[in-house]
């Protein structure tokens, strides 16, 4: 289960932060290291700030986009220190372990952080279907990367430290399958390109209008069969009618 629990870490600029990250990561036994279009590739001091989790930095996956990095998670978990103008499905820590360990003995699971300085993009955080935030003190809420990681690694391996003490569940429960990440951007381009044909967005400006309808969707997380059905009606919108 841990091992589908991916920590994805956005254009990080200081390479030591990969390094405290890794051994953030390896202390509560996760392993699965992405780095989204870093600004400088690990080095001496991220091995050196690493400690004994090298390993987690050595075997760390390089890639040049988001959506690289989450394209087959079924579950994208952003985290955020801030208000956003567009308001996300919320949770906190606690929440955010549960959902990952739940859902990442499934299918692969993302928990995303950003910049340094900045963290990430609105429209980052909008590829995320859940969005958490560590409640800091408010008078000094100044968490670095790889505190922040720590944090929420930490409420991870607490879940599953729970889930080691209960009895296995009873068979003949079937699992939710949720749709991946690629698999819901795929669905958007859809939804966008049918509304802009039927003229219900404009071509030059759906931003504002995708942006809520993203929203929407990720706080129903629709499973992957309700998903086809969403897609088969937009390629029906799509048919073009015999003239009556």
């Amino acid at each position: 289960m841990l091992d589908q629990i991916r920590i994805v870490l956005v254009n990080t600029s200081h390479t030591g932060n990969m390094g405290s990250a890794a051994r953030a990561m390896k202390t509560m036994g996760l392993t699965q290291l992405v780095l989204v279009d870093p600004q400088a590739l690990p080095d001496e001091e991220a091995v050196a700030l690493a400690a004994g989790a090298s390993d987690v930095l050595a075997n760390a996956r390089i890639v040049a986009t988001l959506e690289e990095a989450i394209a087959d998670c079924g579950l994208v978990i952003g985290t955020s220190a801030r208000s956003r103008t567009l308001s996300w499905p919320m949770l906190d820590p606690r929440e955010a372990g549960h959902q990952l360990v739940q859902e990442g003995a499934q299918h692969p699971v993302a928990l995303v952080f950003g910049r340094e300085r900045t963290g990430l993009t609105n429209d980052e955080l909008q590829k995320c279907h859940y969005h958490v935030a560590i409640p800091a003190n408010p008078e000094y809420s100044s968490l670095n990367l790889a505190m922040a990681v720590q944090t929420l690694c930490y409420e991870v391996r607490m879940r599953w430290l729970a889930l080691q003490e209960q009895p296995a569940s009873e068979p003949g429960v079937e699992p939710v399958a949720y749709p991946s990440a690629q698999q819901l951007e795929g669905f958007y381009q859809h939804l966008e390109q049918t509304l802009q044909k039927t003229g219900f967005i404009a071509d030059d400006h759906p931003g504002h209008v995708m942006s809520k309808l993203r929203r929407l969707f990720n706080r129903a997380r629709p499973e992957a069969v309700e998903l086809n059905i969403l897609r088969g009606i937009l390629t029906s919108v799509q048919k073009p009618r015999p003239q009556d």
